[in-house]
């Protein structure tokens, strides 16, 4: 008590200090002679002198709030060392638990100038509006004649004579890092014969040109090669014939994959071709991928890439885009105000990337010029005329056909320079068909530039290393430069074309060429043809999607922990000791991650073998990483560093769960509690500090949760449940409320208990629908068996009362605290079929029968309600899917939402897709929003004119719905399918079975279905008044309290036992590696440590990539529970790291390749919101 006294008083003087110097500042700007003078070029009117007072004054009371701001987190540290530890809970005369106020005050301090950014700024409105177009297209599918999916193209046979047309042939190969077969069967049969026969072919003939795009490949084939091929490849590179496209380690699909891991592979790939070749790409290349995200033109862009290439968008689109020649724009980011998101993008027009629909409208012409289908071949034409071999006898007539679809395709852009790709899947694997290609082309180009008359110039802007001609500079005249000789021809890079098209227009690369639109928004969902979406995929294999995201996380916190254990041993001198042969294992997971991002991968669209390839290799990393985090936590957590020993047969710590394999779901690891302590060492990977429920499996009911200095902790215990009506005999479940440091490690205690220091125990009430079912009964944790219930059950804490049908036990409403009216949200599952019609559904489509049903078992559910201190929750056993919904009785993040987790089998079930619908009393009419890679919000609009299947669109992390009182969000922690397919809803898909291919290539229905947990938090926000200006914007964000849950959600902690049980540990004490809290809108996306000249080891420097996050204010922020402040923007990283200093802070692109300005003794750092920033960092 005298303790709580002297913090009271200290905290009270330290703010009489502050209120003073405020008043000392006041006077200053009344009576400083020099700030008189200062103001003496203003007017001398009374108005203009007390403008300029104002003006003083808010500058002052600014510097205040910092001061303030540094105050109240003092005060806090002190109060938090007087208090100690949280309360324990305690049960009141009517039977319900309480637990006392956190003895720890929070707030919320946010900038009012932080909150702006949300409201929007004064920038030009975008030419082209994603959301607007899709109101404006009547998607009619008119039939346009040979271009089936757009119109006939017709032109003026002079259209090029003041101006020749440029034609770029751009070969290509695109390589799936697995598909059909797995990666190294791909590799094997294909891909190395593919580079092989390249390096070989392409010094042949200088004036031949490639393009490669996926370096997990490029990789593999580079560490099997010989010195002399790797000089010829970074020869080929360093003259222009070969170019690195994007650069990253696959092509990632833009749906499913977390901008964390979309980040991670770009620079996988960059830095491995920086490292290997000396080249950074400067094009990026998408052809595959279902649907195109505007996250990705931000990475590029962030990257230092100035153009990019999409193929696969809504026909329809495609077709508007065509006919306004809007098909070439600059892709600006939706909050995005002074176009510094800004890059250029090259849309292709027709069907696919393929050769018959890439040389102009007409497939049946196209199609006779891929030469590798000449007669004889494995392949021929669809269209029945096949190509033929170029001779001088037909070269004039072939060019002729040829150069009529270069003319029309020409028609649909812009400019008079065309980019014609010529490849296709796993294309020149063999000698026979780069000669093949690229013999007769180079008859038809030199054809071509022989004829002045006919306009065209077939050519490359390539470097010319072994070009007989020398080029004009840019700045020659057009007219000279025409009259000059006729260009040699030759094949084109992407960046060629790229780069001759911004010297037609007078630009350099990354400006916006004149007369081109400005486009916001993103392009899903797709259709390739007819009501064919591609909307399936964003569900298909939810297990490996779930997989995916704990893969992540695990990474990011194994990076961050061993970056972190690694500068402390350095600093100590003791990395000799530290196992630095982590870094390699850290690397191959880096690379796991990253090839799982790719587009046949993470979208579930593979063949069963490759996807069991894919799981184990997502395994084995898992694995890894949980050794990673155990080794940094092991050292980090030792009292004395000295006694570090590494001993990879006997780790210190063991890991929180285990899983038998690939397609198992986890199992925790159960802690056997004794006489002498047990100890646990808990993660947190969040950068900021949390308050939150920790679980535990132990063998014994006799337990309590000590802190690391011996005070107990509120704890609850709970049986541990079998099956509905079974629990598991001799393992219980203790769930402990801990204050786990930011990104730091928390020691705690297991001790045996003894009468009258038991741990307050759950109560547990089972709704049987037939009380005939047979049920263990366990004495420690008592169960009260009822009949099936009709009344209502209702769970609630100091925030929140959620409501259940006591019949279906599922949710039906939700009160906040302080609200007087019960919204409504009613949850159910439904169940789609798939049509009668020829066209099913499949890996990649969604075909449904019609609107959803309602999903009938065939026996009423077993409800169980839990109820604790803690906790509580409502199980519900269905036939196909368990769920349970808890409500954490606990203050700040973790009491304000609903934790709802899914489990669901349909491995019975032929032709399902189960889904689960929330209805609310929202009046959201026909708009709702959806996440874009975790990274930002994009508004959506339920169209009427379209069938049911391509109103649903990815939710990688969040959807909300919302109207001027209210916004209800369903955070996920894995990539799902997501819509609102009416007023009120909001709809996802939770899993699919599909028993038919659905005719994409795949040749395989999805029958391998596991048993998948999928896991949600649902919050309800109230909206202030004035959220409604925001409302008709194409742009939204979620609240602080939004962002901060969607973390806890996907970035649990870590528990993580002390292996040994006799004799006692070494001393141990809580890591906490932060000395100051970050700003509650930025967000550590990683610290990753970068490889030394041997690759298997880390250097002494890191990547230190940080992420503000765009946020909105209008949402109610009171009693949020945690501490909260933002910064506009600013953090000093000098001082962030307790214990380490920071050697140098250099700025660079996303990816590393570019330096941004000279390395700085300057440890301040700024940052715009929604602005993610990378520092090569030494830390030590």
């Amino acid at each position: 008590m005298k303790l709580k006294k002297q913090v009271t008083v200290c905290g009270a003087a330290i703010f009489c200090v502050a209120v003073f110097s405020l008043y000392l500042m006041l006077d200053r700007v009344q009576h400083d002679p020099a700030r008189h003078q200062s103001g003496g070029n203003f007017p001398r009117s009374q108005i203009s002198v007390l403008q300029n007072r104002i003006e003083q004054l808010e500058q002052l009371l600014e510097e205040n709030h910092e001061i303030i701001s540094h105050i109240k987190d003092s005060v806090l540290e002190l109060t938090a060392h007087a208090e100690g530890q949280p309360a324990l809970p305690h049960h009141t005369p009517n039977g319900s638990w309480v637990l006392p106020p956190e003895s720890r005050p929070s707030f919320l301090s946010v900038s009012p100038q932080d909150c702006q950014f949300a409201l929007g700024g004064k920038g030009q409105s975008p030419d082209l509006q994603m959301l607007a177009v899709y109101s404006l297209l009547p998607f009619d599918n008119q039939d346009g004649g040979v271009w089936k999916q757009g119109f006939d193209i017709t032109y003026e046979p002079n259209e090029w004579d003041t101006e020749p047309l440029q034609v770029f042939v751009v070969p290509h190969s695109h390589n799936d890092p697995g598909w059909i077969k797995t990666f190294d069967k791909y590799y094997y049969d294909q891909t190395q014969h593919i580079l092989n026969s390249m390096v070989l072919k392409m010094q042949e003939d200088p004036r031949r040109r490639f393009i490669w795009s996926e370096i997990s490949f490029f990789s593999k084939w580079w560490d099997n090669i010989s010195a002399q091929k790797r000089a010829v490849v970074r020869r080929l590179v360093g003259n222009g014939q070969l170019e690195m496209v994007t650069g990253g380690w696959v092509m990632p699909d833009e749906a499913n994959s977390h901008y964390f891991a979309m980040i991670d592979q770009l620079i996988e790939g960059h830095q491995w071709l920086e490292k290997n070749i000396g080249v950074t790409p400067r094009s990026g290349w998408a052809v595959d991928p279902f649907g195109h995200s505007s996250t990705m033109p931000y990475l590029l862009k962030r990257s230092n890439l100035t153009g990019m290439l999409i193929q696969r968008v809504h026909y329809a689109i495609k077709k508007h885009f065509a006919a306004t020649q809007n098909l070439e724009f600059m892709w600006r980011q939706t909050w995005d105000t002074d176009s510094s998101t800004d890059i250029f993008c090259h849309m292709m027009p027709f069907y696919s990337y393929d050769v018959p629909h890439t040389c102009g409208p007409d497939p049946k012409i196209c199609c006779q010029f891929d030469f590798k289908r000449l007669p004889g071949g494995r392949i021929n034409c669809p269209w029945k005329v096949p190509p033929r071999a170029i001779t001088d006898a037909n070269v004039a007539e072939r060019a002729q056909l040829l150069l009529d679809q270069y003319r029309k395709k020409s028609r649909l852009y812009r400019s008079k320079v065309l980019l014609v790709p010529l490849g296709d899947d796993f294309r020149y694997d063999k000698p026979q068909e780069w000669d093949a290609q690229f013999l007769n082309y180079q008859r038809i180009f030199d054809f071509l530039n022989s004829q002045p008359n006919l306009h065209v110039q077939v050519r490359s802007a390539g470097r010319g290393a072994g070009s007989p001609r020398l080029r004009a500079p840019w700045w020659f005249p057009v007219v000279l430069r025409a009259a000059c000789a006729v260009l040699q021809a030759q094949f084109g890079t992407l960046s060629d074309y790229f780069d001759a098209l911004y010297k037609k227009v007078g630009i350099v690369p990354g400006m916006k060429p004149p007369g081109f639109p400005v486009l916001s928004g993103d392009f899903f969902s797709y259709a390739d043809r007819e009501d064919h979406y591609w909307t399936g995929y964003y569900t298909s294999r939810p297990f490996y999607k779930s997989l995916d995201r704990v893969l992540e996380a695990h990474l990011r916190g194994a990076e961050i922990l061993f970056s972190l254990a690694l500068a402390h041993a350095r600093r100590a001198g003791a990395d000799g000791t530290y196992p630095l042969s982590d870094y390699a294992l850290l690397s191959n997971a880096r690379r796991n991650l990253g090839l799982f991002q790719h587009h046949d991968a993470i979208t579930g669209t593979a063949k069963e073998a490759v996807a069991i390839d894919y799981g184990v290799r997502l395994l084995h990393s898992l694995m890894n990483l949980k050794h990673i985090i155990i080794n940094a936590a092991h050292y980090l957590v030792l009292g004395d560093k000295d006694t570090y020993h590494h001993d990879p047969a006997a780790p210190f710590l063991s890991t929180d769960d285990t899983r038998p394999s690939q397609d198992s779901l986890p199992e925790r690891t159960v802690v056997k509690v004794d006489i002498s302590p047990r100890f646990l060492v808990v993660f947190n990977p969040l950068e900021q500090e949390r308050l939150s429920v920790v679980r535990v499996l132990v063998n014994s009911p006799h337990v309590r949760v000590l802190s690391e200095e011996g005070q107990p902790l509120p704890a609850q215990l709970s049986a541990h449940w079998g099956s509905d009506t079974d629990t598991v005999p001799g393992i219980y479940q203790v769930s402990v409320l801990a204050r786990l440091p930011a990104l730091g490690l928390r020691v705690l205690q297991l001790h045996k208990s003894f009468e009258g220091h038991a741990t307050p125990q759950s109560s547990v009430r089972l709704y049987l629908p037939g009380l005939n079912l047979p049920m263990r009964r366990q004495e420690p944790v008592p169960v009260h068996v009822l009949p099936a219930g009709t009344e209502d059950i209702c769970l609630e804490n100091q925030h929140l009362r959620a409501c259940f049908s006591g019949r279906s036990g599922l949710l039906q409403s939700i009160r906040r605290a302080g609200e007087e009216r019960e919204q409504r949200v009613s949850s159910e599952f439904l169940v789609y079929g798939t049509r009668a019609s020829k066209d099913k559904s499949g890996a990649y489509l969604f075909l449904p029968d019609g609107e959803a049903k309602p999903y009938a078992p065939n026996d009423l559910p077993v409800v169980r309600v839990t109820e604790g201190p803690l906790f509580s929750e409502v199980t519900s056993y269905y036939q196909h899917v368990q769920t349970v919904v808890r409500l954490y009785n606990v203050p700040g993040v973790e009491g304000l939402s609903l934790d709802v987790s899914c489990l669901v089998d349909i491995r019975d079930q032929i032709n399902m897709e189960l889904a689960l619908r929330f209805s609310t009393d929202i009046e959201s009419e026909d708009t709702f929003f959806t996440d874009l890679n975790g990274f930002q919000i994009q508004p959506r609009r339920y169209q009427q004119k379209l069938p049911l299947q391509a109103n649903f669109y990815p939710m990688p992390t969040m959807a909300y719905i919302q109207d001027a009182q209210s916004r209800l969000t369903l955070h996920t922690a894995q990539a799902l399918g997501v819509s609102s397919l009416g007023s009120g809803q909001l709809e996802v898909i939770l899993d699919r079975r599909l028993i038919q291919d659905d005719n994409r290539g795949l040749g395989q229905g999805l029958k391998d279905n596991k048993r998948t947990c999928n896991r949600f938090r649902i919050l309800l926000e109230r909206r202030t008044t004035t959220s409604q200006v925001q409302d008709g914007r194409p742009v939204s964000f979620p609240s602080l309290l939004s962002h901060i849950t969607s973390m806890y959600l996907n970035a649990e902690a870590l528990v993580m036992p002390v292996a040994q049980e006799k004799p006692a540990p070494p001393a141990l004490r809580s890591f906490t590696p932060l000395s100051s809290t970050l700003p509650c809108d930025f967000h550590i996306l990683n610290l990753r440590m970068l490889q030394a000249e041997d690759e298997s080891l880390p250097s002494a420097e890191a990547a230190l990539i940080l992420h503000r996050k765009g946020f909105d204010c209008s949402l109610e922020a009171k009693n949020l529970g945690f501490n909260c402040t933002t910064s506009q923007g600013k953090l000093a990283l000098g001082s962030l790291f307790q214990g380490l200093e920071l050697g140098s802070v250099q700025p660079t692109s996303l990816t590393l390749m570019y330096p941004l300005g000279t390395a700085s003794n300057s440890t301040n750092i700024h940052l715009d919101p929604m602005e993610i920033a990378t520092f090569r960092i030494r830390l030590g």
